[in-house]
């Protein structure tokens, strides 16, 4: 069963900034939405639980300068994408 990502108006308005600040990142972006539907606990991914501010939040890596925030419904195999930036951005 594969995870079904959910975009918020929100998160579609940083995403599309962050793809316009950053467009050499568009590929491993893409790559990265895709394997987090098929398996957000990749490695590759880096998947882990945030601190402080953000508890209750994790964080994918997309390259090792940029992440996105995500927001885990494990019941429900639901991914809120929350935030995309570089490491000062999103925390």
């Amino acid at each position: 069963m594969s995870w079904q990502l959910i975009f918020t108006e929100q998160y579609t308005r940083k995403a599309a900034m962050f793809i316009k600040q950053h467009p050499d990142a568009l590929n491993q972006y893409t790559k990265t939405l895709a394997l987090m539907e098929i398996n957000p606990h990749h490695p590759s991914l880096r998947l882990h639980n945030l601190q402080g501010r953000l508890s209750g939040l994790q964080s994918v890596s997309i390259n090792l300068k940029y992440r996105i925030t995500i927001e885990m419904i494990v019941t429900d195999k639901d991914i809120i994408l929350v935030n995309v930036g570089d490491h000062h951005q999103v925390y």
